[in-house]
């Protein structure tokens, strides 16, 4: 039987007067472009997770939740032991009007980037899924 993980993490958009020129963060962690995200700790909310985390990782904490939007994945991986994995990770919504990163050790770039750049640069399918839903429910606001 497959080890349990569960993350939280959070889409940060710079929003702007129309949804074309939305801009959204990406880490480099070295091997590939993600969002923010890391370990859910004990007692904690999946949202509380998810800024922890965005302050840890980038030093951003001026955001604003986007209610009504969030999203899950599920996958499998292999850990360092070669232990299987089954992952799920929960993402909110999040807008900054201003964004000072400070990267962790974690990671080795950021960028924010709009729609069609971000959707190309993040590296793994779930990740362009995520992104797409993001942008299809900002377009509705």
């Amino acid at each position: 039987m497959p080890k349990r993980e569960r993350s939280a993490g959070v889409i940060v958009v710079k929003p702007a007067p129309s949804p074309e020129d939305h801009h959204y963060l990406l880490l480099d962690y070295g091997k590939h472009w993600d969002f923010p995200k890391g370990h859910v700790e004990r007692g904690e909310e999946l949202t509380q997770t998810a800024l922890r985390e965005l302050e840890e990782e980038t030093g951003v904490k001026n955001v604003q939740l986007i209610a009504g939007f969030s999203h899950e994945i599920e996958y499998f991986f292999r850990n360092r032991r070669k232990e299987l994995v089954h992952k799920s990770v929960w993402f909110c919504l999040a807008k900054t009007e201003k964004a000072d990163v400070r990267l962790s050790h974690e990671h080795v770039g950021y960028a924010f980037l709009p729609f069609d750049a971000a959707l190309k640069r993040v590296t793994y399918p779930s990740a362009k899924s995520i992104l797409r839903e993001a942008e299809a429910f900002l377009a509705k606001q």
